[in-house]
């Protein structure tokens, strides 16, 4: 098999994996020149300050010896297969990276001979790009569940970020549908990353000249609806994740119905605007000081599709409002529906100045059809008087279209979920 069949074979293999969810479009337009959208292998990733990373993300093989059943990959699938030996991924590496394609790696794969094997093939590409060629771009590894501690050791000496998939929300759901893994295993591997990486930096902190240790973190992803585990026990689970080995991101990825899937599994993918919401709640707990039992409790365990998160807070928790915003702290501003991280620095900054008026929260593209019934500023807000509504609900539900690249710009602008 040539290279670029192997290519087309594990690039497109690797789509399903969320942390770098915009490869895999296959819409590239008729009769076009120049650009291509098709599932060759690069996507984009974003840095915590906005930039856009291209990378090829593509798995070293799809074949694998486990059986998980959600997994196109699994071993009683009869999906075409693949495997790029390491120096085949050395060499695309460096010919997309000369050609300006792409600023780093992300590399995955199906587990063959065993965990160690594997891992000690992903480790090889890392180190002989490091070593041989000096590559100083970005290294994202996919560890391989249960491969021994030493291995994890030297992938994050090679690897910016590392990263343990949880698969699915519970102990249950795993022995359900992939029963080779285990969570105490999968955990087991995050917990050792946070303490090399605790230990790095304390030494650091010591002055001792330590080597570098995976310093932009680990991250996890969690497939959604493969089982009838409700968002509240997703959102727990992330919670712990976040809480027990500081991750940097959990991503969630609905499920996709595969061929030949089993009869376990459900026939349906759950609708996107769940995984939405997802990422809306997780974004409430680490950067909007929401508890995971605020978001979601056991008499409704499912976000709501119509609201998002923090609407739907508000609009059970109404006695928390209004939130004056001449007076109240940054964690009730944070509360308000509408009002993003940014604009509650903007609003804490003004009031050093002057009085909050209304006026000044349109000039901040605050969406006041979601705000005005929840605060009090100076000036005319006639939004107030329908705090107590019964039907406010669905007065400020949002109908929902297709997003475009101008609303992704104002919520980069705005830091509004």
């Amino acid at each position: 098999m040539d290279r670029n069949a192997k290519l087309e074979i594990l690039a497109d293999a690797a789509k399903y994996d969320a942390s770098c969810a915009s490869s895999g479009a296959k819409s590239t337009r008729k009769d076009s020149r120049l650009g291509s959208t098709e599932g060759m292998g690069i996507c984009h990733s974003y840095t915590p300050d906005g930039r856009c990373v291209s990378l090829l993300k593509i798995l070293l093989t799809n074949y694998c010896i486990y059986d998980c059943q959600y997994c196109v990959n699994r071993v009683t699938s009869d999906t075409p297969r693949a495997r790029f030996t390491p120096q085949e991924v050395v060499q695309l590496t460096l010919d997309f990276y000369r050609r300006n394609y792409i600023e780093g790696l992300f590399l995955s794969s199906g587990i063959i001979v065993n965990s160690d094997y594997t891992m000690e093939q992903l480790i090889h590409v890392a180190r002989t790009l490091r070593e041989e060629h000096g590559f100083g771009g970005y290294i994202h590894l996919k560890t391989i569940p249960a491969a021994a501690d030493e291995l994890i050791e030297e992938a994050g000496l090679w690897a910016d970020r590392l990263s343990v998939n949880i698969e699915l929300p519970t102990e249950s759901d795993l022995k359900k549908l992939a029963p080779e893994k285990k969570k105490p295993t999968i955990t087991g591997a995050m917990s050792h990353i946070r303490q090399r990486r605790d230990e790095i930096q304390s030494d650091r902190k010591a002055g001792f000249k330590a080597p570098r240790f995976a310093p932009a973190g680990q991250s996890t992803q969690m497939i959604v609806g493969a089982t009838d585990t409700p968002d509240a026990g997703i959102l727990r689970t992330a919670s712990e994740l976040y809480g027990d080995h500081r991750l940097r991101r959990v991503y969630y990825s609905a499920f996709s119905p595969i061929p030949h899937a089993d009869a376990r599994l459900p026939g349906l993918a759950p609708p996107l605007m769940r995984e939405h919401r997802l990422y809306q709640a997780d974004w409430l707990m680490r950067f909007y000081g929401f508890n995971v039992d605020e978001i979601v409790d056991d008499a409704q365990p499912d976000l709501s599709l119509e609201h998002d998160p923090k609407m739907a807070w508000a609009l059970r928790h109404r006695e928390f409002f209004p939130v004056d915003l001449n007076t109240a702290p940054r964690e009730a501003i944070l509360r308000v529906p509408g009002i993003g991280t940014r604009n509650v620095t903007r609003i804490l900054k003004m009031r050093r100045w002057k009085r909050i008026r209304i006026e000044d929260l349109k000039k901040l593209r605050v969406v006041m059809k979601k705000t005005s019934p929840f605060v009090l500023a100076d000036g005319h807000n006639p939004g107030l008087k329908d705090l107590e509504r019964l039907d406010l609900g669905r007065k400020v539900q949002t109908k929902h279209r297709q997003l475009t690249l101008f609303d992704a710009a104002g919520s980069a602008l705005t830091g509004e979920v």
